[in-house]
Formats: C-alpha cells, sequence, structure tokens
C-alpha cells in the first residue's frame, strides 16, 4: 500500500511536470510573439509565478478530490491508471504542437479508470457537468468576447497616438498581463495534481474524506512540479498559440493576456477546474478578431478545437485500459514501468526539441 501511494504520489507530480511544459504557452506566447519578453526570461518568470500562484488556493483541488468520482470506491490503482491516461494523451498532443487541456486529460483519465473499475455509477456527472464541462465551454467563449472587447476600448484609446510609442508602451504592459496569466495558471493548473493527491492519501487512509485543504507537503511538491514543467518549456505549443493562430501585436497581446487571467482568478476562486488552454486560446482568437475574421487562422483554430473534443474520450480510454492492466498479477508494477517508460520518452523528445526548435534571442525590435 504504501509503495502503491508513494508511486501514484510520483506519478501525479510527473503529471504536474507535463502541465507545466505543456502549458507554459499559455502565459508567455504572446509576450514572445510581440517580443515582449525574450523567449529565456519568459519561461524563468513564467515558472516563479506559476510557483507563487500554487499556493493562494485550494477550491479547485477540493473540486478535483471531491466533486468527480465516488471517493468511497476509488482506489490508489484506479488512481494510478488514471493519471497515466492523462500524462499519456498530454504527451501526444505536446509532441504534435497541439494545446490540448491538460485539466481535460487529468479528468478523462481518472474517470475512465472509475468507470473500468467500479462502473458509470461511480462518476458524478452532475459535478462533471456542472464544475467541469460548462464552466469549460464557457471560458473560452467568454475569452473571446471579453479580449475582443477590451483590444475595441484600446484601439479606441490609441488611434491618435504614434505606433512605435503605442507598441513600446504595451511591451511593458505586457510584463505584467503575462505575469498575472503565469500567476494564475499555478493558481488553477497546480491544484488539480493536488486534488489528485489527495484523493490518494483519501483512498490509502492518510486523509480524511472531508478535508478542507491539502496537506502542505502536497500544495508545495505540486506547485515546484509546476514550475520546473514550466521552465522546461513548450516551444512548438508556443509556436502554435503566439504565431499560428492570429498574427498579434503588443496591444492585442495585451487584451489577450488580461482577458485570461481574469477569468482563471474567477474560475480558481469558484471551484471550476477549467482548461487554461481554452481560456487563452479563445482570447488569442478574440484579440486576433480585431482585424477581421480572415487574421484568424481558422484552420489550425479547427485542428485545436478537434483536440479539444477528443481529449476527455481519448484520455479516458487510455485510463480504462491502464486499470485493466492494474488487475494483472503485478498490474501496478507494469503500470509505474509504463509511466516510467512515458517519463524517459518525455525528456528524450524534450532534449530533441530544445535542441532543434528554441528560437535564438531574438534581435531588439527597431522603434515601431
Amino acid at each position: 500500500m504504501e509503495l502503491t501511494l508513494w508511486a501514484v504520489v510520483a506519478i501525479a507530480l510527473f503529471f504536474d511536470f507535463t502541465n507545466g511544459f505543456h502549458d507554459t504557452a499559455n502565459s508567455i506566447a504572446t509576450s514572445v510573439s510581440t517580443r515582449a519578453l525574450s523567449p529565456r526570461v519568459a519561461v524563468v518568470s513564467a515558472a516563479v509565478l506559476n510557483f507563487a500562484g500554487a499556493f493562494v488556493s485550494v477550491e479547485v483541488a477540493a473540486t478535483i478530490a471531491k466533486g468527480i468520482v465516488d471517493q468511497e470506491v476509488i482506489t490508489l490503482e484506479v488512481v494510478m491508471a488514471g493519471l497515466v491516461g492523462a500524462v499519456t494523451w498530454n504527451l501526444i498532443t505536446w509532441l504534435g504542437g497541439l494545446p490540448s487541456s491538460s485539466s481535460h486529460a487529468l479528468i478523462g483519465g481518472i474517470v475512465g479508470s472509475a468507470i473500468a473499475a467500479s462502473g458509470w455509477d461511480v462518476v458524478n456527472w452532475g459535478g462533471v457537468k456542472d464544475k467541469v464541462l460548462i464552466p469549460s465551454f464557457l471560458a473560452p467563449l467568454l475569452g473571446v468576447v471579453l479580449a475582443f472587447v477590451l483590444i475595441l476600448v484600446i484601439t479606441w484609446l490609441i488611434a491618435r497616438r504614434p505606433p512605435s510609442r503605442v507598441n513600446r508602451g504595451f511591451r511593458h504592459a505586457q510584463l505584467v498581463s503575462g505575469g498575472f496569466v503565469a500567476f494564475t495558471h499555478g493558481t488553477n493548473d497546480a491544484q488539480k495534481t493536488m486534488g489528485i493527491i489527495a484523493l490518494a492519501l483519501v483512498a490509502s487512509g492518510h486523509l480524511d474524506a472531508d478535508f478542507e485543504r491539502p496537506p502542505t507537503w502536497v500544495i508545495a511538491s505540486a506547485a515546484f512540479a509546476m514550475g520546473a514543467g514550466t521552465y522546461a518549456g513548450g516551444w512548438r505549443i508556443i509556436k502554435t498559440l503566439g504565431q499560428r493562430i492570429a498574427k498579434i501585436d503588443p496591444p492585442q497581446g495585451f487584451a489577450a493576456q488580461t482577458a485570461t487571467a481574469s477569468i482563471l482568478w474567477a474560475t480558481a476562486h469558484l471551484g471550476f477546474p477549467v482548461s487554461t488552454t481554452h481560456t487563452v486560446s479563445g482570447s488569442v482568437l478574440g484579440a486576433g478578431a480585431i482585424r477581421g475574421f480572415s487574421a484568424v487562422r481558422w484552420g489550425v483554430a479547427g485542428n485545436i478545437l478537434v483536440a479539444w473534443i477528443l481529449t476527455l474520450p481519448a484520455a479516458a480510454l487510455v485510463g480504462a485500459l491502464m486499470e485493466l492492466v492494474t488487475r494483472l498479477p503485478g498490474g501496478h508494477v507494469i503500470v509505474f514501468v509504463l509511466a516510467i517508460v512515458i517519463a524517459a520518452a518525455a525528456f528524450g523528445a524534450r532534449r530533441w526539441e530544445t535542441r532543434r526548435l528554441v528560437p535564438a534571442e531574438p534581435v531588439p525590435a527597431a522603434a515601431g
């Protein structure tokens, strides 16, 4: 039991790490694409702020641990299998450069493994609908609307000002807006791993089912894993969000980041585990649309939408498969070994990606 528990904690923290490098683009893509920050500085600052943000709130952690599946029938094997499902889908979409939802991957993996173990009734479908699906559907739509309104206001305010001064000023403003996104990303996403570790502690009898706050070591370790993953970076997804969805300038980048951070701050304190990826993608679309809908590369946006739709069922399917593997003699060991293999593959792929795809430090933009 103890060995299995620590194996689950290790896999959960690795998932948090993959969440960090998978979602790095959420907070820095627009800052990098508008040259408000160099890639290296952006990654370091995002890592620090992700770490700090993880300590702010625990409402999302409570939702993950208590509001998705029935705690009384969840075992450590179920949690382990669900985590492997989430990690697998995270890495598939990362290698494909698609900014899919780590949140949905985690929830899908746990739901799939729980159904495979105990049937459909083990899932709190009302909680999934009210706290996961509806907020995650509304968040990107709110991002589109709020970013579009913000850029309209900004455009009206700067209409008669020199473009060089405007761009310079908004590059500086993006230091604040991008930092706010990184901070709220840590507040929202790190909590999901806290909730999963808390669920494992409840399943193993180390934590009361009606806990109010995860143990401090859980919060700190999840924050550290998220920050480390953010520092590792995810350059393919940064390129997709920062360059391929829509070409944006510093004012648009500021509008997209401000809209994203505002939504994430509100949902984190309401306990809604929304997708930061969905939210920032919607905000980039909204800010980019100020130049006309033809300025948005809708083919890329459509590919992202497909990844969003597939994430929950795909991660659930892998989670269910891993739960079946845990029933074999030594099955939990097999699943843990699979997690190690996936981790090794991720580090190998990351090393190759860094060598091939990390951009050089950009030349400072000329005035204007």
